[in-house]
């Protein structure tokens, strides 16, 4: 089997955050997807080894921000090879504001964030399916989203080879 088959998928790259206790957070996921128009709701497919996904699910809150074709590997490296179970993933990276759920969304190199209030929660093994009410939503930029199939032919470095 061809595991590959599956980067051939239209997934976006998103950086989900949440807020808990005074602690932000956040993480990258690939899939966000609109389920409905009415009432407004999006559904998030969150890795349980996240911390994020624990502050999911107790605050039922988050901010989706839809990362655009200008974001830099650093953003990856903040959001997705390091743990909020042990580091302040916001402490160094300015470049966020506060959507009316208080919670973070990125400024730059983004062209939407969403926010979502949970409505239901589904196991799913190593993740959990959220569905949740939009709750606030804004255009950035007109930048084209990036996809998964972007990041890994154009952000993602390429391995080196070794001599």
């Amino acid at each position: 089997m061809d595991l590959t088959a599956m980067f051939k998928i239209g997934y976006g790259l998103y950086v989900l955050s949440a807020r808990e206790n005074g602690f932000d957070n956040g993480c990258i996921i690939n899939t966000v997807s609109q389920v409905t128009a009415s009432p407004n709701r999006i559904t998030i497919a969150v890795n349980k080894a996240n911390k994020t996904h624990d502050m999911v699910l107790a605050t039922g809150e988050f901010n989706v921000s839809i990362l655009s074709e200008s974001v830099p590997f650093e953003t990856f490296k903040a959001f997705g090879f390091r743990s909020g179970k042990d580091t302040d993933k916001f402490a160094d990276f300015g470049a966020v504001s506060r959507s009316s759920n208080g919670i973070y969304y990125l400024t730059e190199n983004t062209n939407a964030y969403i926010s979502g209030k949970v409505v239901s929660a589904t196991d799913l093994g190593t993740h959990s399916l959220f569905v949740a009410d939009v709750t606030d939503c804004e255009v950035l930029s007109g930048e084209t989203s990036v996809t998964y199939d972007y990041y890994h032919k154009y952000i993602k470095p390429k391995p080196e080879v070794k001599k």
